[in-house]
């Protein structure tokens, strides 16, 4: 089985273009939605352990928890600690079913993935993209945000720039779905003859 990992900056389209991955039939992996699920499950009693007052009716305060790890560098590596391996177990688990099912192709959703050094456990990396007016554009239309919202989130990604010189695929979804499936199917038909790098 080959795996994509796939990534992309903040409303760049990265979610767009995972659906269309489902949308052929290939299982997707979000762990942004693990993440979630971990929030409201598992780890809410270690977060509470760690960072006291944060959680409250069984459940992560994502507000709260936000605001006592942002611009600590020692809570958030922390934090990082207590979530990261629970979703790569998560991510082991849905690989292994996949497998089992006898898909050829999963994707990995990984928002953080240079950032988190993920793509060393991927095959190949799927880089979603647009250009930054697209992305400014898109963003500032998401209840809440800001300019400034914009820029401390996008300091704390990888430029696109260099995210796509470390791409093996790079999707523009600036031009529309069926643009943006086109590229898909492409990519698709490219990895069933590539090798794999791991497993």
């Amino acid at each position: 089985m080959f795996v994509l990992g796939l990534t992309g900056s903040v409303a760049m389209g990265k979610s767009t273009t995972a659906s269309l991955f489902a949308e052929e039939g290939v299982p997707v992996h979000d762990a942004d939605s693990v993440v979630h699920r971990l929030y409201e499950g598992d780890a809410v009693p270690i977060i509470e352990a760690a960072f006291p007052g944060t959680t409250a009716d069984g459940k992560v305060d994502r507000v709260k928890l936000g605001s006592r790890v942002m611009g600590d560098l020692a809570a958030l590596r922390q934090l990082e600690a207590i979530v990261h391996p629970m979703v790569q177990d998560a991510e082991a688990r849905f690989l292994a079913e996949a497998e089992a099912k006898g898909a050829t192709v999963a994707v990995l959703d990984i928002p953080l993935l240079f950032e988190t050094g993920g793509n060393r456990r991927v095959d190949a990396v799927v880089v979603a993209t647009a250009p930054a007016e697209v992305q400014r554009a898109r963003v500032l239309e998401r209840p809440g945000m800001t300019i400034q919202r914009l820029d401390a989130m996008l300091a704390r990604q990888m430029p696109d720039s260099e995210k796509r010189l470390r791409a093996d695929f790079i999707v523009d979804t600036s031009h529309g779905f069926d643009d943006a499936r086109t590229q898909v199917r492409e990519i698709l038909r490219k990895v069933a003859t590539m090798p794999k790098r791991h497993h």
